[in-house]
């Protein structure tokens, strides 16, 4: 289906992905204009929640789309829905999310695997952008999926064939030229919050705050069990992030996981990745999801500069010896 509003047209696609069948929307740049990038991109949700017409799917796709940039949205997989706050205020989350976790339904590492299939079929799916001009990004949870992903392909590129699955048409493991985080849930635990983040999150309402709890639970419904992590490319956060691509890490100022991301930024220079992290200014979780506000705007312009501009991207290391 091929649809066009604001100069932008859009085509949705049904691949036949590495667990059935996996929709992903194209962005295509407005007529008249030449792409200089492309990115392949998951929307946020609590991994269980959120959809392609979402602001943080489609807004972000249509504006970077408009600055041009060819976007892939991936409708990836959502796992059960369970209401982990009302199990946190009801005192039912002590120790993860036994109480509440359904026992069945798609959990990882569906979207993971979905994520960096969609990644390499945009490399080579003759969307007018070169192989080497793709980037891959999310946001919140899907900012967990695309660092996941990314290792995935930074594995299979290496050898590791079984890591990244691609289409029978991919002759060649593509990597990204970047990274693009926004809000990441990167860790399994949320990292303990230094004072003046501390402060921020008292001051937040109950619905946008994100306790260590309610933070696990949603964790461990993404896993499907509360045993934790039992590879790296569930939670990349503390893992060997060596050989990886640039990242652009955006957290939201006022948001418990700008943790996790700061953290995971930290985590990505200490391993020799290059890296720019930004906190937006006066901007609360999920801000891309909240086109009004200001904060979303200043956000996808960096975006939308790192990706078209060679200036601000480094280059992907080797891994040593």
């Amino acid at each position: 289906m091929t649809v066009t509003s604001d100069a932008v047209r859009t085509v949705e696609h049904v691949l036949d992905g590495p667990h059935g069948d996996l929709r992903v929307r194209v962005y295509d740049v407005p007529a008249g204009t030449t792409p200089v990038a492309g990115l392949v991109w998951a929307h946020g949700g609590a991994f269980m929640h959120g959809d392609l017409d979402m602001p943080e799917a489609d807004h972000v796709a249509r504006t970077l789309a408009g600055r041009r940039v060819v976007v892939v949205s991936v409708d990836y997989t959502l796992v059960p829905a369970v209401d982990y706050r009302e199990a946190l205020a009801a005192g039912d989350l002590t120790g993860g999310l036994s109480a509440v976790l359904a026992a069945d339904g798609t959990r990882f590492p569906v979207a993971s695997r979905e994520v960096a299939f969609a990644f390499a079929w945009a490399t080579g799916a003759d969307l007018g952008v070169p192989a080497r001009r793709w980037s891959l990004g999310g946001a919140s949870a899907g900012g967990n999926l695309a660092a996941g992903a990314a290792l995935r392909l930074r594995d299979a590129a290496g050898g590791q064939d079984d890591a990244a699955p691609v289409p029978p048409s991919c002759t060649v493991r593509p990597t990204p030229r970047s990274v693009v985080l926004a809000y990441p849930v990167a860790h399994y635990e949320l990292p303990t919050p230094w004072p003046e983040l501390a402060a921020k999150i008292s001051a937040l309402p109950p619905d946008r705050n994100f306790p260590p709890a309610a933070v696990r639970a949603m964790n461990d419904n993404y896993l499907g069990h509360d045993g934790g992590p039992e590879v790296p490319y569930a939670f990349p956060g503390g893992q060997d992030l060596r050989g990886l691509p640039p990242h652009l890490v955006v957290n939201s100022d006022h948001d418990a996981l700008r943790s996790s991301g700061e953290t995971y930024a930290a985590e990505l220079a200490a391993a020799g990745t290059d890296v720019m992290v930004v906190r937006e200014d006066g901007t609360t979780h999920g801000h891309l999801n909240q086109p009004d506000d200001p904060g979303c705007a200043r956000s996808l312009a960096r975006v939308a500069a790192w990706l078209t501009s060679d200036a601000l991207v480094g280059t992907t290391h080797e891994l040593p010896a």
